[in-house]
């Protein structure tokens, strides 16, 4: 049985633990880990009360409140959403041993190139207790070991969540291990265990994530600071522009695909601008402008953006907007002071949607739709560890076959060289 939230154990004999396990999970079979998940699935729904009483508990002294204590809370619709991901996670295919490629050379070698796994994982997160559960499903159905650095706000759910996942049995020893969050040491120990940890993925705000790859001496993989920008080029359906800003702002601003700044054409800026910015303040919604902007809402309630304000990431309820010149005016903008999360543009005119899609850098550009579908299980990939905002290894959601690496396999009879 998988173990391991007690805190009297270091940081690296739980690592040492992981390392053990990681060599099981990769020789697991796929049949085998998807009864460990549906069996994950179901303990999450049964012990609802426990997890709510834990999670409870974190919120009422977290002293978070608004769109930040959203991210902390859990409610019933949330752990049935969260065991729904794992069942989900199950029915996706297995992506370890898969053939890459293969090949047979002249002196008859024959080379195949498979999926492994990464070996184990490091992830350091904020707030959300839903990421102990994804993350962890992933790592199991991926062969990997997960070692978890959650926040402090939410070390009770914590917790609790990795008590039942380490209680299903068949679980390797070490599996997934919970890192004590009451202290900074264990990050420090975590982000410097080279040798024993293979990738490090931090999850959060800017700040963290700044940190985590400044410091670190094991590979980092970057996910999470969303400042997301929506564009309403000269062309756009205004219908469909308010849906989409009002659904990319307000339905979760917590998360990271959540939109944060709005670029508006300047051509239709002095009937667009006050439109939406009412819209927006009627949502409940702060909004800041620049100066052409604030002229053209003729509202009180707009204040002035910074020079700060282009490039911060609100995640509450706050949405900057700035007239443009032209679509390629925003997408210089967006390459400036975007985290090169999600991006979009409204427009009917495909010539400068490709512009757009072409030119803007981030790891999901969009067409007439929401920022909010940049997450993996929209993307038909299931839950996924984050978004990553990097080139390299994976750019976007960051899911089961993001988890692997590869190696290659060589039969030969006899051959020398």
């Amino acid at each position: 049985m998988a173990t391991t939230v007690a805190n009297q154990v270091s940081t690296r004999e739980k690592l040492l633990h992981a390392r053990d396990a990681a060599s099981k999970l990769a020789m697991l079979p796929a049949a085998e880990k998807n009864v460990l998940l549906l069996a994950i699935a179901d303990e999450l729904e049964r012990r609802a009360e426990s997890i709510l009483d834990a999670n409870r508990e974190d919120v009422e002294t977290s002293g978070l409140a608004g769109a930040m204590r959203d991210r902390l809370l859990l409610t019933q619709t949330r752990i049935q959403e969260m065991a729904k991901g794992v069942r989900d996670v199950a029915d996706l295919p297995d992506p370890i041993g898969e053939t890459l490629a293969e090949w047979t050379r002249p002196n008859g070698l024959r080379i195949r190139k498979v999926r492994v796994p990464l070996g184990v994982v490091g992830i350091i997160y904020e707030s959300r207790p839903n990421v102990t559960v994804d993350t962890a499903v992933l790592a199991l159905k991926t062969g990997n070991a997960i070692v978890l650095r959650g926040g402090k706000e939410a070390a009770r759910s914590n917790r609790e969540l990795v008590k039942i996942l380490c209680g299903i049995p068949g679980i390797p020893e070490g599996a997934i291990e919970l890192l004590d969050s009451s202290t900074r040491d264990s990050v420090q120990e975590l982000i410097k265990a080279r040798g024993l940890v293979d990738v490090i993925i931090p999850r959060g705000g800017a700040g963290l994530i700044e940190f985590v790859t400044e410091n670190s001496s094991v590979p980092v993989i970057e996910t999470g600071a969303g400042n997301c920008h929506i564009f309403v080029d000269e062309s756009a359906d205004f219908e469909m522009a308010d849906r989409i800003v009002i659904n990319a702002k307000t339905q979760r601003p917590s998360v990271c695909n959540a939109a944060e700044k709005l670029l508006v054409h300047e051509t239709i800026a002095a009937e667009y601008v006050p439109r939406i910015v009412q819209k927006l303040i009627g949502a409940g919604v702060e909004v800041r402008g620049d100066d052409r902007s604030r002229r053209l809402a003729n509202s009180a309630g707009v204040k002035g953006a910074s020079e700060e304000d282009w490039g911060e990431e609100y995640l509450r309820l706050c949405m900057a907007v700035r007239v443009v010149a032209n679509v390629q005016d925003a997408v210089a903008h967006i390459n400036r002071y975007s985290t090169r999360h999600s991006d979009s543009i409204v427009t009917r005119s495909e010539g400068n949607a490709r512009l757009f899609l072409r030119g803007v850098d981030s790891a999901a550009v969009y067409w007439n739709a929401s920022t909010r579908f940049t997450d993996g299980a929209e993307f038909g990939f299931g839950a996924e560890m984050g978004i990553s905002t990097q080139k390299l290894h994976c750019r976007g959601p960051f899911a089961l076959t993001e988890l692997t690496s590869s190696k290659y396999e060589i039969i030969g009879s006899g051959q020398i060289r």
